[in-house]
């Protein structure tokens, strides 16, 4: 028997060699390691760190509307609108956030969590997570104590209904299921949320980082050994190349370890580009994409990132990132000359005022925002302010 530990996911690369405990790939040299995180050895998986300290597998299928005098938001790929109308006012956020699930140290017990990942919000407010250290989702109901496993958690392996480091989820309303990235057993799960219905293996041989679904309900997947995003339509064998596919590297037509997906009404990608830190927007029928934010260059400016992870993008085609190597949730809009951070930026900790590695983001109906804030093992809800 092992004893469990802390595990922290290293979304910026991993081999397919499983069985060696050096499976991150690094592309940077300032490198801070957390010393308690650890998988027992058979799959440990390390969160590769960022630069130094400085001052958002989607998900959801779900349209989360909230209306003030400035704003709609959406969560990633839930019938999502980015046309733009006029220039938004900018909204706030309280600073300290409040944790909503987790917090309770890392662990597999229903009120804790391990390095989560990917998260979404359903109709009903419920907070779903990709539990990537425990291998399972979990369904936090809103205002709730405790979460509620409702796929994995059978510890970690390849049968029908396990998981091994799943890291990213997103609703399938027209199924009533939930589409999980189940990065290392390299395929993507359907999960019915039916009990009586038996998990279903939707895509193999898939080096899964990312998951969306867009109006259609035409599911969206990054792979970052491929470079690609494909979607699949109902029916689909081998999906449809819509992003990259043109090797690993930094031209506009590739990319380097794609991430988070997040699809606008009108078709068109966004996808977290992680090594090459900079968010990518690949419009319909594209050959190929248009860096909206960030660059090849690390950095923490306002006009740069540090590994990149969570993607949210709003009506007003604001797009807010989760910067996780900054430890911060940046936003940036198509005429400003840099981003402005939304929360974070105090550096790594796990104060309320502070992120460490923030991976997922969601909004919920009244606009909140949430984050994962993987290396606290918790996720934080940022309250919209109203005045």
């Amino acid at each position: 028997m092992f004893k469990k530990k802390e595990t922290v996911m290293d979304h910026y690369r991993t081999t397919t060699d499983t069985n060696k405990l050096s499976t991150v790939k690094k592309k940077t040299t300032n490198i801070i390691k957390l010393p308690t995180v650890t998988k027992k050895a058979t799959d440990i998986v390390k969160l590769s760190t960022m630069a130094p300290e400085t001052t958002t597998y989607e998900f959801t299928t779900t349209t989360h509307k909230f209306t003030t005098t400035t704003h709609e938001f959406t969560t990633a790929a839930a019938n999502p609108t980015t046309q733009v109308q006029s220039k938004p006012k900018y909204n706030k956020w309280k600073q300290h956030g409040i944790s909503v699930a987790g917090g309770n140290e890392y662990g597999d017990q229903l009120n804790q969590l391990n390095t989560p990942t990917g998260i979404s919000i359903d109709d009903n407010e419920a907070i779903l997570i990709a539990d990537t250290g425990n291998n399972r989702v979990v369904e936090w109901k809103y205002k709730s104590n405790s979460g509620e496993v409702i796929a994995g958690g059978n510890d970690d392996g390849n049968r029908p209904d396990q998981l091994n480091m799943p890291i990213d989820v997103v609703v399938d309303k027209e199924q009533n299921a939930i589409i999980i990235c189940d990065s290392e057993n390299y395929r993507v799960m359907r999960w019915f949320r039916q009990s009586e219905k038996n998990p279903q293996i939707f895509i193999s041989n898939i080096n899964c980082r990312g998951v969306a679904i867009d109006k259609d309900e035409s599911i969206y997947v990054s792979d970052s050994i491929k470079s690609e995003v494909r979607r699949w339509k109902q029916g689909d064998i081998d999906g449809t190349l819509v992003a990259g596919g043109n090797g690993d590297g930094n031209s506009l037509n590739q990319f380097s370890n794609p991430g988070e997906i997040f699809v606008d009404e009108e078709y068109s990608v966004y996808v977290t580009d992680i090594d090459n830190h900079r968010i990518m927007k690949w419009k319909k029928d594209s050959k190929e994409g248009i860096v909206v934010f960030g660059g090849s260059k690390n950095g923490n400016d306002l006009n740069q990132l540090f590994h990149p992870q969570g993607l949210v993008v709003d009506k007003f085609g604001q797009i807010f990132i989760a910067d996780s190597g900054n430890h911060r949730v940046m936003r940036w809009y198509e005429e400003d000359t840099n981003g402005s951070i939304v929360v974070g930026g105090n550096g790594q900790g796990n104060e309320s005022n502070q992120l460490y590695f923030p991976k997922g983001l969601s909004f919920d109906v009244e606009g909140n925002l949430y984050v994962a804030d993987s290396g606290n093992h918790r996720i934080q809800k940022y309250e919209l302010c109203t005045e």
